[in-house]
């Protein structure tokens, strides 16, 4: 008689996960790494003596990088955009209510804008005896470019079949200098109307179409590669901020700096959290999901440029079609934007009202809200912090000298005005697709993998 003996197989301990494969721990250790060069940089100081000695070399490496980084993200907004709007319209049959899906955004666009606005007309308020301690007038300057209520509509007329403008300054003394721009919206308007053009022709454009799907895979594959880059951008970005604009200029502008983060993290922090649990979804989630995006708008300080990856994320990590994103984030890019055109220009209306002792009627306070809701569409053309200023001001009838009052600080404050811009600009289709019943719930809830963008 033999025996047999079994030995049980013991389970193997679980392999322990490398805490730096975390997309969210690179991005932390990228903005750590990044201010320990700034502060290098800032320390071996310009190479030479005076205002116009040249910057040393880690400042010099750290500028390119940033600016390498941002040029790779805005280099993929064209591409992305075209060919997801045309294959998504082109599956429009599969969206009964899309009609219904662009008033829906039109509407959250104006109640978020809405009550940012209020956010930073009671900040102004409250801050408004200290907001203006220290400023002299000696920074007082006409604004370079202004906004105007016409500019949506010349903005929809594309220009030309790549949504191009260029831009020329100089004389024939001095010689010429030049820079191109791209505008979104006119790139929107041309991908729907080739979109409805590819539906409408049929079978004959089935071709076109599965070109432009392919396309959109490729596209979004070269993304994602660009995405897992962002710890390196952004050291890069944060460093150079630091070399770039440190914190002297906080000396006379302090308060109105510190009043605008306030109001900027009641919008982020209390705000939009309400209005997830409103309409019933998980806040921790949501901000877990779009945290890529958010540090990525901080520290670039472009909207387009991170437009993107907005895009990526609002799709594969909080479970919003594509049919449907490849609509409301290109167009919320443009025209949807709470921290530069809603809280900013509420502020710094009263900013500019304060020091030159102007007293805002009640009229006045409600023209800064009708502006902040219908103004960034108004600029849409031409978006921009400052363009929206200085269509607030001149509707307020407030002297445009004001806005150079402010510029000292403007990089500054305009990485927090981002990081809430594309925060909004996530949030808006989120709602709207959880409220329409389009929402994928089970994208939505489970975790990102290497805690950013899903592959």
């Amino acid at each position: 008689m033999s025996a047999t003996t079994q030995v049980e197989a013991q389970p193997s301990a679980p392999e322990k996960k490398n805490p730096l494969s975390k997309f969210s721990v690179q991005i932390v250790l990228g903005l750590v790494i990044g201010v320990v060069l700034g502060g290098i940089a800032v320390a071996i100081g310009p190479n030479g003596v005076g205002e116009d000695a040249p910057p040393n070399w880690l400042s010099v490496t750290l500028d390119e990088i940033g600016g390498a980084y941002v040029g790779l993200l805005k280099l993929l907004v064209v591409p992305l955009v075209v060919t997801a709007v045309i294959s998504s319209i082109a599956r429009l049959r599969e969206v009964a209510n899309a009609a219904r899906l662009a008033l829906q955004t039109l509407l959250w666009f104006a109640i978020t804008a809405f009550i940012s606005v209020l956010v930073g007309i009671g900040v102004g308020l409250v801050t408004r005896p200290w907001l203006t301690g220290g400023v002299t007038s000696a920074a007082e300057r006409e604004p370079s470019s202004m906004g105007s209520w016409t500019a949506f509509l010349t903005g929809l007329l594309p220009e030309n079949i790549f949504g191009l403008g260029v831009r020329v300054s100089g004389s024939v003394d001095t010689g010429f200098t030049g820079s191109a721009s791209v505008n979104v919206l006119q790139i929107l308007v041309l991908s729907i109307a080739f979109g409805i053009a590819a539906l409408k022709v049929g079978e004959k454009a089935d071709g076109f179409i599965s070109f432009t799907e392919s396309a959109l895979a490729v596209v979004q594959k070269v993304l994602w590669w660009i995405i897992r880059l962002a710890p390196i951008g952004t050291a890069a970005l944060i460093g150079h901020a630091i070399v770039a604009y440190g914190w002297a200029s906080l000396a006379s502008l302090g308060t109105f700096t510190a009043a605008l983060y306030v109001g900027l993290i009641i919008v982020w922090a209390v705000v939009y959290p309400v209005i997830l649990k409103l309409n019933g979804l998980p806040v921790a989630t949501f901000y877990r999901n779009v945290w890529p995006v958010i540090t990525l708008g901080f520290v670039t300080r472009s909207s387009m440029g991170v437009m993107p990856v907005t895009q990526q994320v609002t799709e594969r990590n909080l479970g919003v079609p594509r049919s449907y994103a490849s609509f409301a984030v290109p167009l919320g890019a443009t025209t949807k934007m709470d921290g530069c055109a809603a809280v900013y220009p509420a502020l710094a209306a009263i900013f500019v009202a304060q020091f030159y002792g102007i007293d805002l009627s009640i009229t006045q306070y409600l023209l800064i809200i009708f502006v902040s809701v219908l103004g960034s569409a108004a600029t849409a053309g031409t978006t921009g912090a400052t363009v929206m200023l200085t269509l607030t001001l001149s509707t307020l009838g407030l002297p445009l000298a004001g806005v150079g009052l402010l510029l000292a600080v403007e990089p500054i404050v305009d990485m927090g005005r981002t990081a809430l811009n594309v925060t909004g600009q996530a949030l808006v289709p989120t709602i709207v697709a959880k409220r329409e019943g389009i929402l994928n719930r089970g994208i939505y809830d489970e975790a990102p993998s290497f805690d950013g963008v899903r592959i």
